[in-house]
C-alpha cells in the first residue's frame, strides 16, 4: 500500500530541506530586513496629543430666588456634558479653528524623489486667496510652484485635474488669476535662501478643512459620571496637534462667553424695563396714599392698625398672597406676549399644577432649541420644526395663563368682598381706613417687586462685567513622549521574523502547487516501491559519464546502483532489465546507458537495447550511426543479429542495439514472436541485457515487454515527476504488472551514497 502523505510530519526531513535551501533564508532575511529598516527610518511616526477640559455647570440666572424663583431658568440652563461634546466638535467650531490657524492651506516640498509635508508652521510660501473666497470654496485647487536659485518662479495650477494656471518667469511676490479668483503668493520667514524650491500648495475651503479636522480629532467623556472631556489627536507633527487642540478650547470658551453675555444682556434689558414700569406704578401708589392721608386727616397708620381684628388680619394676609400671585401671573403673561421673548424660558413659580406641567414641557423644548441653535444654522429643518412646536405650545400656555389670571382675579375679588364684609361689621372703623389699607396693600406688592428686581439688576451687571468661560482647562495640549505604533526595533525584528517565515511558507506553497517531489525522502513517504538508488545532477554535458578511471560522485552512485541491481538479480537466470519512466525527460536513457556501462566495468558482457521505438534517442546520445536497427531486424528476415550490434569503444564489453527507424505499427511489432526469439538468443550471448523502453505513462509498450524481462527499473526525476505520477508505479507494484520493480531517483541535489537494506531491496 502507498504511504499516506499526512500521517506525520518529518521534522528532520524539513530541517534538511531548509538547510539545503539556506540561500532562500539569506535572501528573504536581507530583503525583509532591508524593507523593515527602510520603513522604520523613512516613516513618519505619529504622536498622541491630548488635552482635558472641565465643563463647569452654569450659575443660576439673576432672576432665580425670592418671589420669582423659577424665572431663573428663563434666560439660561445647565450645560450637559453630553451636549457639550457636540458643541466642541461641531463643524462651525472646526471651521473657525481652520480659519484661525490656516489649516485649509497645506504645503508639500519635493526634494529629489522624496515628497514630505512641511511641519506646522514652517511653510515657505504665504498664499492669500481673494477675500471671501474660502468661506464658500467647495473645490480644492492645487498649485505647483518651482523656484530656481536665481529667484525665477514657474507656477502651474490644477482644479479637478484640469490646468487653470500655467505661468513662468515670475518673481515673488506675485498674483495669479484663476476661475475661482485671485491668489497671491509671497515669501515667509521659512523660505530657503540660495536654494531651489519645489513646493506643492493645496488650497481648500474652511468647510473642507473642518471635515478633515473632524476625522483627526476625537472627543469623549474622560470617565463615567465625569464632567471632564478628553480631546486628542494622532499626528506626526506635535506642534500642529498642540496648536489645534489649544485653538479648539479657545474657540469653545469664547463662544460660551459670548452666549452667556447675550443671555445676561437680555436679562438686564428685561429687568430694566420692569423696574421703570414698577417705579412709575409705585410712585403713583405712594402719591395716592399721601393725597388720601391729607384729604382724610390720617396721620398715624400704626395706631390705626390696632383696630384690626384677628379675622380681618387673616383675610388681609390671604388677600395679599392672592394679589401677589395674580400679579406674578400677570407679569408672566406680559412676558410671554412680548415678541422679544418668543424663544425664552417661562417662569415656573405658578401655583397651578396643570399649568406648571405645561410650562415645564415648554421649557424643555426651549432648552432643546437653545442647544440646537448653538451649532445649527437658522435654515436648519430641525430648528424650524422645533420653533413651530414652541410657537404652538406658547399660544396654548398664553391661553391657559389668561384663564388662570381670570381665576386668580375671581379669588382676589372674593377675598375683597370677604374683607369688606368683615370691615362692614366693624361699625366703629371709618371707611377711610378701609380705603387706605387698599392703597397700602398695593404699595407693599409694588415695593417688594421693585426691591427684588433692583437686587437682580446689580447681579446681572456683575455677571456682564465678569463673564467666565464655560470650560475650565484642566490640561493644555501636551504630547506623549513615546510615539504611537511599533518602535523601530520592533519593526526591524518583525522584518527579520517575516524573512525567516517566508521561505518555509514559500517552500510549502511551491511544493503544494508544484506537485513535484524534490528529495528521496519525499519518494519514500509516497511509495513502498524499493529504491534501487539515486542519481545527482551531472553538469558535464555527456550522456556517457561512467568509466574505469572516473571517481566522481556520479560514477560512484552508478556503482552503488549496480550493486543494488545485482542484489535484486541474484538468480543466475536473471539477465534482462527493463528501464522505463512515466514520461519523457526523466533521464531514462541516461540511466540505461550508464548502468549498462557500469555493469560492463565488472568485466561482464553487457548489451544495451533501445526498444523505445516510438522516440529512439540512443544512437544520438552515444554518437553512433549503426547500419541496422531493431525495427529493421523485426520486419526483415535477411538481417542477422550481429548486423545491428554496435560495440562502444570507450567501454569494453558494452554493445548497443539501437531502435532504428520509427515503424507505423510499433505496438504490433513488439508483440511479434521474433522479439521473444531475439531475447532468447541474447540471453545466451550476454551476461546482462539492459532494455531502454518507452515511458509507461504514454504507451503500453513496456507492459508487453515484461514477458521477456526479469526485472524492471522505474526512473523518476526530482522536480519533474509529479506526485500523481508516482501513484502509477504504486499501482504497478501492487498489481505485479512488472517483475521485480524498483525505483531510481534521478536529478537529486544530494551527492551522498546510500546503502541498501532489506526494507528497501527485495528479491
Amino acid at each position: 500500500m502507498a504511504k499516506s502523505n499526512s500521517d506525520f510530519i518529518d521534522i528532520p526531513a524539513l530541517i534538511r530541506q531548509y538547510i539545503s535551501k539556506w540561500y532562500l533564508f539569506v535572501i528573504s532575511v536581507v530583503i525583509c530586513g532591508g524593507i523593515a529598516v527602510a520603513y522604520a527610518l523613512l516613516r513618519q511616526q505619529d504622536y498622541a496629543v491630548k488635552a482635558n477640559i472641565l465643563i463647569t455647570p452654569e450659575k443660576d440666572s439673576p432672576l432665580s430666588g425670592g418671589l420669582m424663583d423659577g424665572l431663573g431658568s428663563l434666560f439660561g440652563s445647565q450645560g450637559y456634558v453630553e451636549d457639550e461634546i457636540f458643541i466642541i466638535s461641531s463643524h462651525s467650531l472646526y471651521a473657525s479653528v481652520a480659519k484661525e490657524l490656516g489649516l485649509n492651506v497645506s504645503q508639500n516640498v519635493k526634494k529629489n524623489i522624496f515628497v514630505r509635508e512641511l511641519a506646522y508652521p514652517e511653510k515657505p510660501l504665504e498664499v492669500t486667496p481673494q477675500a471671501g473666497m474660502l468661506d464658500t470654496l467647495r473645490t480644492a485647487i492645487t498649485f505647483t510652484v518651482k523656484v530656481a536659485k536665481d529667484g525665477c518662479v514657474s507656477i502651474k495650477g490644477k482644479m479637478k485635474r484640469a490646468t487653470v494656471v500655467d505661468e513662468k518667469n515670475l518673481q515673488l511676490p506675485f498674483t495669479v488669476d484663476t476661475p475661482l479668483g485671485q491668489f497671491s503668493f509671497a515669501k515667509t520667514q521659512y523660505f530657503p535662501a540660495d536654494d531651489d524650491l519645489n513646493v506643492r500648495v493645496s488650497v481648500k475651503g474652511y468647510g473642507n478643512a473642518a471635515e478633515d479636522l473632524a476625522k483627526e480629532v476625537t472627543t469623549e467623556i474622560a470617565a463615567k459620571h465625569s464632567n471632564v472631556l478628553a480631546v486628542g489627536m494622532a499626528t506626526p507633527n506635535p506642534e500642529y496637534g498642540t496648536a489645534v487642540l489649544n485653538e479648539i478650547f479657545k474657540e469653545y470658551n469664547e463662544r460660551g462667553i459670548e452666549e452667556s453675555r447675550q443671555r445676561n444682556e437680555l436679562t438686564a434689558s428685561f429687568i430694566e424695563g420692569r423696574l421703570n414700569l414698577l417705579a412709575v406704578e409705585l410712585s403713583d401708589v405712594e402719591a395716592s396714599m399721601q393725597k388720601y392721608k391729607q384729604s382724610n386727616g390720617i396721620v398715624d397708620v400704626v395706631s390705626e392698625a390696632k383696630y384690626q381684628t384677628e379675622k380681618r388680619g387673616k383675610v388681609e394676609a390671604e388677600l395679599l398672597a392672592a394679589e401677589t400671585q395674580a400679579e406674578i401671573i400677570k407679569l408672566t403673561l406680559q412676558f410671554l406676549r412680548d415678541p422679544r421673548n418668543a424663544y425664552a424660558l417661562i417662569p415656573t413659580a405658578l401655583d397651578n399644577e396643570g399649568l406648571q406641567k405645561a410650562i415645564t414641557v415648554y421649557n424643555e423644548l426651549v432648552l432643546e432649541r437653545m442647544s440646537l441653535a448653538s451649532s445649527a444654522r437658522s435654515e436648519n429643518i430641525a430648528l424650524k420644526e422645533l420653533s413651530e412646536r414652541i410657537d404652538a405650545s406658547r399660544e396654548n400656555i398664553i391661553t391657559s395663563i389668561s384663564r388662570a389670571y381670570d381665576t386668580s382675579m375671581v379669588a382676589v375679588n372674593d377675598l375683597r368682598r370677604e374683607m369688606r364684609a368683615a370691615e362692614s361689621s366693624l361699625a366703629t372703623i371709618p371707611s377711610q381706613e378701609r380705603e387706605y389699607r387698599d392703597l397700602a396693600r398695593q404699595q407693599i406688592v409694588k415695593q417688594q417687586l421693585f426691591v427684588f428686581l433692583l437686587q437682580r439688576q446689580e447681579e446681572t451687571a456683575m455677571l456682564l462685567a465678569n463673564a467666565y468661560p464655560k470650560g475650565q482647562i484642566v490640561d493644555k495640549a501636551y504630547t506623549e513622549t513615546e510615539p504611537l505604533g511599533m518602535s523601530k526595533k520592533m519593526i526591524a525584528l518583525l522584518g527579520l521574523l517575516f524573512g525567516l517565515v517566508i521561505p518555509p511558507v514559500y517552500l510549502y506553497l511551491r511544493k503544494f502547487v508544484h506537485n513535484r517531489f524534490e528529495t528521496r525522502a519525499d519518494v519514500e513517504r509516497i511509495t513502498d516501491v524499493p529504491i534501487l538508488g539515486e542519481m545527482c545532477i551531472d553538469d558535464r554535458g555527456s550522456h556517457l559519464v561512467v568509466s574505469s578511471e572516473d571517481t566522481s560522485a556520479t560514477s560512484e552512485l552508478f556503482r552503488l546502483m549496480r550493486s543494488n541491481l545485482l542484489f535484486v538479480m541474484s538468480d543466475p537466470r536473471d539477465k534482462v532489465v527493463l528501464l522505463t519512466s512515466t514520461s519523457s525527460g526523466e533521464g531514462k536513457s541516461f540511466i540505461s546507458i550508464n548502468l549498462a556501462a557500469s555493469l560492463a566495468l565488472l568485466g561482464k558482457k553487457v548489451l544495451l537495447v533501445g526498444m523505445d521505438i516510438r522516440n529512439p534517442r540512443l544512437a544520438e546520445y552515444l554518437g553512433i550511426n549503426p547500419r541496422f536497427g531493431l525495427t529493421q531486424y523485426l520486419v526483415s528476415s535477411s538481417i542477422a543479429i550481429d548486423q545491428m550490434i554496435t560495440p562502444i569503444k570507450d567501454v569494453p564489453g558494452l554493445d548497443v542495439i539501437c531502435a532504428g527507424p520509427v515503424p507505423p505499427n510499433p505496438a504490433e511489432l513488439l508483440l511479434s514472436t521474433k522479439v521473444d526469439a531475439l531475447f532468447a538468443e541474447l540471453r545466451d550471448k550476454y551476461d546482462y541485457v539492459i532494455v531502454d523502453t518507452a515511458p509507461i505513462g504514454l504507451v503500453s509498450d513496456t507492459f508487453t515487454l515484461d514477458r521477456i524481462a526479469d526485472a524492471a527499473i522505474y526512473v523518476c526525476r526530482a522536480n519533474h515527476t509529479s506526485i500523481n505520477d508516482l501513484t502509477l508505479i504504486n499501482d504497478i507494484y501492487e498489481q505485479h504488472r512488472l517483475k521485480k520493480v524498483s525505483l531510481v531517483i534521478n536529478g537529486t541535489a544530494s551527492k551522498k551514497t546510500y546503502g541498501y537494506g532489506a526494507k528497501k531491496i527485495h528479491r
